[in-house]
């Protein structure tokens, strides 16, 4: 399956298919024909397709590769030296190429440092966890986190291309593809009332396995549509933040050792959806529905802080505007809009979330 984001001279095709990853090379040479790659991953992914990827790669090119360790704490400021360093010492130039494999902090964080090194190398996302195969490889946002909060440094800098293989997932650790599903649910949420009854009709990720390859390509084309009308978020591609405001708080909180990322943003979708509703915003009931569902896929919705231990974060956020805060409400399921608010939206609510 192939998909091509359409964004003039920065436009760029995206393939999902099963095995993909054991034919990248020819892909590569159709986005491709600089000299040298280097190949930035994890110490988690890099044992399993680093090096069949780079012996594969360096029968044509010079290849080089950069295994940092794995975890949020990685997509650190502090981590860019290093990169750089390598980049360096492998003779990257303008016309060589960064190849992101691993999840999303490996695809922010390379992604970030492809954009910097030397005003622009090229990218290529080839995302091996769920989470980023049907969300952050696509759009062309590539980010950093501060101690203040997450991705409050950053650009947009499209790939060259994406390739996304749905098989490399068998290896993927169960709470990951829990973690993946957050955001996968987030899609049937703001724009695909089928995608969402699709996912209810399953009882678990082993059952929607044989769906998963035209799961992930809805989850893309959504996203793709989203970010060629908006590319640099400044209209309808704020719906794709539904549940991040509240679970960049709860991540932040915990310093991003609790709840992983697809799961604070299963307890931001519930949780604001819980507001919305007590507010007249959202059809009753439309957060049971979305409580059912994340049960269904193992995920929480409730992190058991008091809001108000959260609402300082909130004010932080890099969606805070000039004192003002566009939230992502739903209608209804499939249904969601650009609420215009601030902090107060959330003070004086007495909860546990």
């Amino acid at each position: 399956m192939k998909l091509t984001v359409d964004l003039g001279a920065s436009s760029y095709p995206i393939y999902i298919e099963d095995g993909l990853l054991g034919n990248a090379a020819s892909y590569i040479e159709t986005a491709f024909t600089g000299k040298r790659i280097m190949i930035i991953s994890d110490d988690n992914v890099y044992p399993l397709y680093g090096e069949k990827l780079l012996d594969a790669l360096s029968a044509v090119w010079d290849c080089h590769s950069l295994v940092l360790p794995h975890g949020e704490s990685t997509k650190d400021f502090q981590s860019l030296p290093r990169i750089y360093d390598a980049l360096l010492a492998a003779g990257i130039s303008r016309s060589d190429l960064v190849i992101a494999l691993g999840g999303g902090v490996i695809g922010d964080l390379a992604g970030f440092a492809a954009s910097s090194f030397l005003r622009g190398v090229r990218l290529v996302q080839i995302p091996t966890s769920l989470l980023a195969q049907v969300d952050s490889s696509v759009g062309g946002k590539v980010a950093v986190d501060l101690p203040q909060g997450k991705n409050l440094v950053g650009a947009f800098f499209q790939p060259s291309l994406v390739l996304i293989d749905p098989t490399v997932l068998d290896t993927l650790p169960e709470r990951f593809r829990k973690d993946g599903m957050g955001e996968v649910i987030k899609y049937g949420c703001i724009r695909d009332a089928g995608l969402f009854r699709l996912l209810s009709g399953h009882t678990s990720f082993e059952d929607l396995r044989e769906d998963l390859g035209d799961i992930i390509f809805r989850c893309v084309d959504i996203k793709r549509q989203v970010v060629e009308r908006d590319q640099f978020d400044t209209g309808e591609r704020m719906l794709l933040n539904f549940g991040h405001t509240l679970a960049h708080t709860i991540e932040q909180h915990f310093q991003y050792e609790r709840e992983s990322h697809g799961e604070a943003v299963a307890i931001g979708m519930y949780q604001i959806c819980r507001m919305a509703e007590e507010k007249g915003l959202t059809r009753i009931g439309t957060a049971e529905e979305i409580r059912k569902l994340l049960d269904i896929y193992g995920l929480p919705h409730a992190c058991g802080l008091p809001l108000g231990e959260l609402t300082g974060a909130i004010t932080r956020d890099k969606k805070n505007l000039g004192g003002h805060l566009n939230l992502i409400l739903l209608h209804e399921i499939g249904d969601s809009y650009i609420y215009p608010a601030d902090a107060g939206f959330f003070e004086g609510e007495n909860r546990t979330v």
